[in-house]
């Protein structure tokens, strides 16, 4: 995947730069595995406002992604790879010998024709998903799992990858893309490889109008608001904050404050925490 950069013919494309899309077929997507969705625009069941600055964007179908991988000894061919709105990493079709069809996370690296499989026994080879145990030190994969059976939740994003350190007492050791280390069972399965679309975050936005057909509203700095609708509002000019530290708008720390609770039930697992959790 590669970055195109549009010249400087309106205000609007001026540092904007996009993907080629060289790599994806320009095809509808597969009925069967798409759905509509009606999006909440980060509003809870009662219509209030939970999560700021959501709203508006294009209108999307939603696929269904194999995220459990659970075809297990069953071959799959790669026939299509997409394009996929609700995430930034490509997806692949993959067509499987009994005539299923899924949708999957596309490797980097993986080609349209190419065979996958999930299996216990299987090769250790791009795009190939099967458990830690069977899988030897060094190895980079995705799409991890944190509880046998459940389905990938880690290392999922485009360019994400995380490497097996350590095995050890039936768990594995874990790098994972934020710099976290941390022990996951070796029962979970993962595939092998990279996340591809690696160069997702190279991309230059160019426009605010490109970031509302993405469904993001606009932010406003508290420093700028008045002093009853932020603390960190009011004064002359460019003021201060005036406080201690920075806070939320409902007055509770915000800016560097650790969030994450210390009796969450996989504290234990943590070898060492990513930085500002």
């Amino acid at each position: 995947m590669s970055i195109r950069f549009l010249k400087s013919y309106t205000p609007g494309t001026r540092n904007r730069s996009v993907s080629r899309f060289e790599e994806i077929d320009k095809i509808r997507p597969t009925r069967l595995l798409t759905s509509g969705q009606q999006r909440q625009k980060g509003r809870n069941n009662r219509g209030i406002i939970t999560c700021r600055h959501r709203g508006g964007g294009h209108k999307r179908l939603y696929r269904y992604i194999d995220f459990k991988r659970d075809k297990q000894g069953i071959l799959g061919r790669i026939v299509n790879i997409e394009y996929d709105p609700n995430r930034n990493a490509r997806i692949c079709l993959t067509c499987y010998e009994d005539g299923e069809t899924k949708y999957t996370l596309q490797p980097r690296g993986i080609k349209i024709g190419d065979q996958i499989i999930s299996s216990a026994d299987a090769p250790i080879s791009l795009g190939n998903a099967l458990p830690l145990t069977n899988m030897p030190l060094g190895t980079t994969i995705h799409n991890i799992e944190l509880q046998p059976g459940k389905g990938g939740q880690i290392a999922r994003a485009a360019g994400a990858v995380a490497k097996i350190i350590a095995k050890e007492n039936g768990l594995a050791t874990l790098r994972l893309p934020s710099g976290e280390i941390r022990l996951v069972p070796q029962q979970c399965f993962a595939t092998i490889g990279q996340v591809g679309n690696v160069d997702s975050n190279n991309r230059s936005i160019g426009k605010a109008g490109a970031k509302r057909w993405l469904g993001k509203r606009p932010k406003v700095r508290g420093i700028v608001m008045n002093a009853v609708d932020h603390p960190h509002g009011g004064g002359e000019g460019r003021a201060p904050i005036g406080r201690k530290r920075p806070l939320t708008p409902w007055g509770r720390p915000t800016l560097g404050r650790k969030s994450r609770s210390h009796k969450k039930y996989s504290e234990v697992l943590i070898i060492r925490r990513r930085k500002n959790s």
